[in-house]
């Protein structure tokens, strides 16, 4: 049996959205164009299908995207991060749709990563600002490889709707500013900071579960969500935790409030998320889904 189907891929980076046409008459034909994003992005892919589909996956960036279907089962979305530190260039996406009791249909997706220039500060300070103390070494590293632990899973719950911004204002535009302190690179800022006073409550950006609530040695007081399908926030110098590790909490749930726990100068609320494990700009996941919303309003 021959079959005639549409595969439609929909591109939502900040402030461009973009739509790729692969249209099949009898044998799978697609065309593809490659489009522009930058380190940070997040940007959401959406494929049809005539027939029902039994599930998508997407590889290429360094990680597998699994979408999840809309009620239909010919419709799936998937959310793709481009991690901050990626370098510029060309990549291909391999997308495969998974049908029962027949081949798969696979095709593939050209994205060209542009550069995008982020600010660096230059500082002197005292040694014991810069370098954490040798009795802390082992707390670090364990730390950081529960982190890693956490953001390598991938569960199936999922978000709902759109994201929304933690606390009131908006952000200092500081995601993947470089330090360099007495000469030292560090690694890019990974989130974003809301100068928000101390003791402002902090809602969760969308539904999920809780996998950390507690005190780390450089984030302070620290909350993580995980949002499902590989995708996760991090709240972190809270001066207080309302959750803990287990609950399910809903879009504007309260996780803590605003501190200036952990290695800080003030209060303020720093915002991360991690997209199968990608760190990508928490404006721009806000920002993919503002887009996909204006899109469906657009439609004749």
């Amino acid at each position: 049996m021959r079959w005639s189907w549409l595969l439609s891929v929909l591109l939502v980076v900040p402030g461009i959205t973009i739509t790729i046409a692969a249209r099949a008459e009898d044998d799978l034909t697609i065309s593809s164009a490659a489009h522009v994003a930058q380190p940070g992005s997040v940007f959401l892919m959406i494929v049809t299908c005539r027939d029902s589909l039994d599930g998508v996956v997407a590889s290429g960036l360094g990680q597998e995207v699994v979408f999840y279907a809309d009620p239909d089962g010919r419709t799936w979305r998937g959310l793709v991060g481009i991690d901050v530190e990626r370098q510029p260039g060309d990549y291909v996406l391999i997308v495969k749709a998974i049908r029962d009791g027949r081949p798969a249909l696979t095709a593939t997706h050209a994205l060209h990563v542009a550069p995008k220039r982020f600010s660096t500060r230059r500082l002197r300070v005292a040694s014991r600002y810069a370098i954490p103390p040798e009795s802390q070494f082992a707390r670090i590293r364990q730390e950081s490889e529960r982190l890693g632990a956490i953001f390598q899973s991938v569960t199936p719950h999922r978000w709902s709707g759109p994201f929304l911004m933690p606390v009131g204002g908006y952000p200092a535009s500081n995601f993947g500013a470089r330090s360099i302190f007495n000469g030292q690179p560090r690694s890019p800022h990974a989130g974003v900071d809301f100068m928000s006073p101390e003791g402002t409550p902090v809602r969760a950006p969308n539904a999920g579960q809780i996998v950390l609530a507690e005190n780390l040695f450089f984030t302070g007081n620290t909350v993580i969500v995980d949002h499902g399908l590989g995708l996760y926030s991090l709240f972190a110098h809270l001066s207080r935790i309302d959750v803990q590790p287990g609950q399910a909490v809903e879009s504007r749930a309260t996780l803590g409030l605003v501190g200036a726990t952990g290695r800080v100068t003030g209060p303020h609320l720093h915002w991360a998320v991690r997209l199968n494990e990608a760190r990508v700009d928490p404006l721009s996941l806000v920002a993919a889904f503002e887009g996909a919303a204006a899109t469906e309003r657009e439609k004749p």
